[in-house]
């Protein structure tokens, strides 16, 4: 069954839902070896950053492993991501109770890519609606992140 690992805004389970994603089940997982930064530009929104994960040896990225109805539901994501062009696709190893699982996830391409770049309070609520799937202490983290006031 294939997978996705949401460690951004579609960490929101209704945002996943509204993306029209056919979600089979969901439970929380761990993504070691890298770190979650907000530096993936906005064109809409100066100064604005999205969710990215980059290699970090030390760092453990928390989120949201969704279990797929079938092959063709990552497809679904790719609009949204803009995939090719903002992010690309790629399979990786995350980590659950069960252990490791091969998974999709979204990479921001270098050429969107830029450093002091901070999320809007709107956007990290989207993460913040993914408690349920992460450690306290990840989501306290998350919820003391510096924001640019708006949506």
């Amino acid at each position: 069954m294939p997978r996705y690992f949401a460690y951004g805004s579609n960490m929101n389970p209704e945002r996943v839902r509204e993306r029209g994603l056919a979600v089979v089940r969901a439970e929380a997982a761990r993504l070691p070896g890298f770190r979650l930064v907000f530096d993936k530009a906005s064109p809409a929104h100066p100064g604005i950053g999205h969710a990215n994960v980059v290699r970090d040896r030390d760092g453990l990225v928390e989120g949201v492993l969704y279990w797929l109805a079938d092959e063709r539901e990552i497809l679904k994501m790719d609009p949204f991501e803009r995939a090719p062009i903002n992010y690309s696709r790629e399979r990786i190893a995350v980590f659950t109770d069960a252990g490791p699982i091969w998974s999709w996830t979204y990479f921001a391409n270098p050429a969107v890519r830029c450093a002091g770049l901070r999320p809007s309070r709107g956007y990290l609520a989207h993460l913040l609606a993914g408690r349920p799937f992460l450690s306290a202490a990840y989501y306290e983290r998350l919820a003391s992140w510096p924001c640019e006031e708006g949506d």
